[in-house]
C-alpha cells in the first residue's frame, strides 16, 4: 500500500511566508487529505534528504517558497521516487507559474485534493556544478540579484546602494560571449539569459547601450520579467559554451540566487530526475 505521508517545506524569508500562511496551508493540505506530518523551515532546518524522506515513507513533499527554495529542495531530492508539489510562496514564483499557471497556493491544494494534478518530468539547465529549473542569467547583470535580496530583507537604503553598484557593474563588468555555437554580439553581453524548454535552451542576450536602457533593464531584472528588458533573441540550442571577455569568473543568477562560475562555463539541457506535480491545462 502506498504511503500517504506528506512533509511541508517553507522558507520564512520568502515572499509573505509566515506563521499564519503556514497554518493556512497546513489546514488546506489536511482538508485535501494530505495533512503534513512534519514542517521544515529552511531558515532554521536543514534540507530534507533522500534518505530521510525514504526512511519516513514520505510520498509527497510540498514546497512553499520562492524559486531559490524550490531549486534547493528539488535538487536535493533528485532521483527520489516520490512527488514534489511546488506552491507559490516567494517573490516571482516562476517555477510554480510554469507548473500551475496563475493559481494561488490554496487553489492548487484544492486541485490536489480532487486529483486534478498530474506528475510531470521537466528538463533543467546543468551548469557550474548546479542546475537551473527555470532560468539562468550569466554575466555582470547577475549582480542585480543582490538588489533583490536587499529589497526582500526590507533594506531600502542597502538596496539603493546595491542598485548603484549593480548598474555600474552591468555597464563596466566583463561581458559574456557565447562561443559554441558562436551567437550574438562579438563583444558579448552584460547578461545572457537561458531558460529550459523541453530538449532545448532558449537563449536571449541583454546588452543595454545607454544609461536609460541600463535603468530600464534594472527594473526588468528586479521584477525577474526578463522579456520586458531590451534584448536579442538568439534561438534554441541543446548546449552552449560561454566565456567572459577578460577571462574573469562569470557571475550567474540561477533561479534568482547568485552563484560565481568559472571564466568559461558550459550550459547543457538535461532531464530533471524528479516528479513534479502540475495542474492540468486541458
Amino acid at each position: 500500500m502506498q504511503s500517504n505521508t506528506t512533509w511541508l517545506v517553507v522558507n520564512a524569508a520568502s515572499g509573505s511566508n509566515g506563521d499564519d500562511s503556514v497554518e493556512t496551508l497546513s489546514c488546506a493540505l489536511a482538508s485535501a487529505g494530505r495533512e503534513p506530518a512534519r514542517v521544515f523551515n529552511l531558515q532554521a532546518d536543514a534540507l530534507p534528504t533522500r534518505g530521510e524522506v525514504d526512511a519516513a515513507g514520505v510520498s509527497l513533499l510540498v514546497v512553499f517558497g520562492g524559486d531559490g527554495s524550490a531549486n534547493a529542495v528539488v535538487r536535493a531530492l533528485e532521483g527520489w521516487a516520490g512527488e514534489i508539489l511546488v506552491l507559490p510562496g516567494g517573490t516571482a514564483n516562476l517555477l510554480a507559474r510554469a507548473l500551475h499557471g496563475e493559481a494561488d497556493a490554496e487553489s492548487i491544494i484544492a486541485l490536489l485534493g480532487t486529483g486534478q494534478l498530474a506528475s510531470v518530468r521537466r528538463t533543467c539547465i546543468r551548469c557550474a556544478g548546479t542546475a537551473a529549473l527555470i532560468e539562468v542569467l550569466a554575466g555582470p547583470g547577475a549582480t542585480w540579484s543582490d538588489v533583490r535580496e536587499d529589497l526582500r530583507d526590507g533594506g531600502a537604503i542597502a538596496a539603493a546602494g546595491s542598485a548603484i553598484a549593480a548598474t555600474r557593474e552591468s555597464a563596466n563588468g566583463a561581458a559574456v560571449r557565447i562561443v559554441e555555437p558562436p551567437l550574438g554580439r562579438e563583444e558579448g553581453y552584460p547578461g545572457v539569459r537561458m531558460a529550459p524548454d523541453g530538449p532545448h535552451i532558449i537563449v536571449d542576450g541583454y546588452g543595454p547601450q545607454s544609461i536609460v536602457d541600463f535603468v530600464k533593464q534594472g527594473v526588468a531584472l528586479l521584477r525577474r520579467d526578463f522579456r520586458e528588458g531590451p534584448h536579442d533573441e538568439l534561438g534554441e540550442y541543446p548546449e552552449l559554451l560561454c566565456h567572459s571577455i577578460d577571462r574573469s569568473p562569470i557571475e550567474l543568477m540561477i533561479d534568482g540566487e547568485r552563484v560565481t562560475g568559472g571564466a568559461e562555463e558550459k550550459f547543457s539541457i538535461s532531464p530533471l530526475e524528479v516528479n513534479l506535480l502540475a495542474a492540468f491545462h486541458g
